[in-house]
């Protein structure tokens, strides 16, 4: 008798497989991530479970369920939900719900679904949601690590400029105070700044070279608000004066003083610094121009623009690649236009580039409007 309500559950499920599915999914769509997938993408592998489900019911067998699902779908299921946006709660919840579903196409086929068919038909959706959850468990905490992992990199790529600063302003104080004084204190003073230096660079590209080929793009939260978008560049503009001035680069501020801008002032403040600070790494005589105007749309847009030696054209559409390696050093990692791009992507915007080797280059991108 057992036997026979294993095998009356298999047939109807399959033969009711779509009634199931259109069940199951109105119940699912209750829930906050399912609202607003669309029907594949809500179904994922559920079809496919409903038939494991039932070639398992009429093995009348346990044996070859633990297999069966290690190598079914329910692994796949629990990587997918990941990238729908699931919580753990949710992809154990549909679950139960399809397995409620399914104890209703029971009874309303006055199947009973105890002792060994319903220990079987458990099994099965215990199994299903185990390996599902160990999935996504294991892949949720993986991009956590990389996120993290690659917004350390990117930091670290960020304390370069401010880092090259201290160390040219610590250059040109020691020749002042060598002229002025040579005295033993002063001496250990200047020594001792240049040796914590070296160990910050030497931190900046360890974390650099360990982070270089990340591939997980990073999750940012927004901190939007409206600001004045001259004073921004005119702060960078004289915290950058030291390098550029090395490099006998004039840095040229030419955004409106009455310009409002509507975005994550810190983040922004790293794209205008990255932007800036490639801009003189390869304009070493000669003006950058930084610049922003109003859209006819409304939006914000803004460029640096230098008379450098520019960017080769084979290499133009790679510049915002992550690890593409930096034209005029062997150990850079490319990674100053990679955080740009993901920066300026996170508002919502693009950025693009233009280039003329011996001529220049501009960099462009824009923000949308509140």
């Amino acid at each position: 008798m057992e036997n026979q309500n294993l095998d009356e559950l298999a047939a109807h499920i399959k033969r009711d497989r779509e009634v199931l599915l259109n069940q199951w999914r109105k119940q699912v769509r209750l829930l906050p991530s399912a609202e607003h997938l669309d029907t594949p993408t809500l179904n994922d592998h559920v079809p496919t479970l409903l038939d494991e489900l039932a070639h398992a019911l009429r093995s009348h067998s346990e044996k070859q369920i633990p297999e069966a699902l290690r190598e079914g779908s329910p692994p796949a299921h629990g990587l997918q939900r990941v990238h729908d946006g699931f919580d753990i709660g949710e992809v154990v919840a549909e679950y139960n719900i399809l397995r409620g579903c399914i104890h209703d196409l029971a009874d309303n086929n006055n199947l009973n679904l105890q002792g060994k068919a319903f220990h079987i038909f458990n099994r099965v959706f215990d199994g299903a949601i185990g390996l599902a959850v160990q999935t996504y468990s294991t892949q949720q905490a993986l991009e956590i690590q990389q996120r993290r992992e690659e917004y350390l990199a990117f930091v670290a790529h960020d304390l370069r400029t401010p880092l090259n600063a201290i160390s040219l302003s610590a250059s040109v104080l020691t020749l002042i105070l060598k002229e002025q004084s040579d005295s033993p204190q002063t001496r250990r003073m200047l020594n001792a700044m240049h040796r914590n230096i070296q160990q910050l660079e030497a931190l900046v590209r360890k974390i650099l070279e360990e982070n270089a080929n990340l591939q997980a793009e990073i999750g940012l939260k927004l901190q939007r608000r409206e600001f004045d978008l001259w004073s921004l560049v005119e702060s960078l503009i004289h915290d950058l004066h030291p390098v550029a001035g090395t490099a006998s680069t004039q840095l040229i501020n030419q955004v409106p003083e009455d310009l409002v801008a509507y975005a994550d002032a810190n983040l922004l403040k790293r794209v205008f610094q990255n932007l800036i600070a490639n801009a003189i790494k390869y304009t070493p005589h000669g003006e950058i121009i930084i610049g922003a105007k109003f859209s006819n749309e409304g939006d914000v847009e803004c460029w640096v623009e230098d008379n450098g030696g520019g960017i080769p054209e084979e290499i133009l559409d790679k510049v915002f690649d992550k690890g593409e390696t930096d034209l005029q050093s062997d150990g850079g990692m490319g990674l100053g236009l990679a955080i740009v791009k993901t920066f300026i992507e996170a508002h919502g915007g693009k950025v693009t580039v233009e280039s003329k080797v011996k001529v220049g280059t501009t960099f462009r991108f824009s923000l949308p409007k509140s």
